[in-house]
């Protein structure tokens, strides 16, 4: 096999349609545009959405609902999470530089630690908020909790 015998398999590519070349192409005369209206003139254009004339989707459907531009995203772990962590990375302490080190948050979230499972790795997290059920299993384990302020 050469480069100058490759080509693609039967059936593969196809002619592109050539409109507006005359009568003997099957795509003369209207140009395959149909014969009034403004479809068949230049220049037309429809609306994004436009439906022919009926209501829009987009103007059908209700509105419903808020979005608080303001909202705060939280990246959460709870404490099974963070068990298995340390028992995968060695972990002594957890605060963002380390989770973002380990791959766990990508850009600046704030943390939160939440309550569900076990923890019993003694460790030092550093978090913007958490539950008051992670900060009493925290402190029970022998770690120590420190929530940062808000900025």
């Amino acid at each position: 096999m050469n480069l100058h015998t490759l080509k693609p398999a039967e059936g593969a590519t196809k002619n592109r349609k050539r409109i507006g070349r005359g009568q003997g192409s099957g795509h003369g005369g209207t140009s395959t545009r149909g014969m009034n209206g403004a479809g068949s003139r230049s220049g037309h254009k429809n609306k994004r959405g436009f439906e022919g004339g009926q209501m829009p989707l987009q103007r059908r459907v209700p509105k419903y609902g808020f979005t608080n531009p303001f909202r705060v995203e939280f990246a959460e772990f709870n404490l099974d999470a963070l068990q298995n962590l340390v028992t995968k990375h060695n972990l002594k302490e957890v605060n963002f530089a380390v989770l973002k080190e380990i791959g766990y948050v990508q850009r600046n979230e704030p943390i939160k630690i939440l309550g569900r499972g076990e923890l019993t790795a003694k460790l030092n997290i550093t978090a913007n908020a958490a539950s008051a059920k992670a900060k009493a299993a925290i402190e029970s384990a022998g770690g120590t909790l420190t929530l940062l302020e808000k900025k």
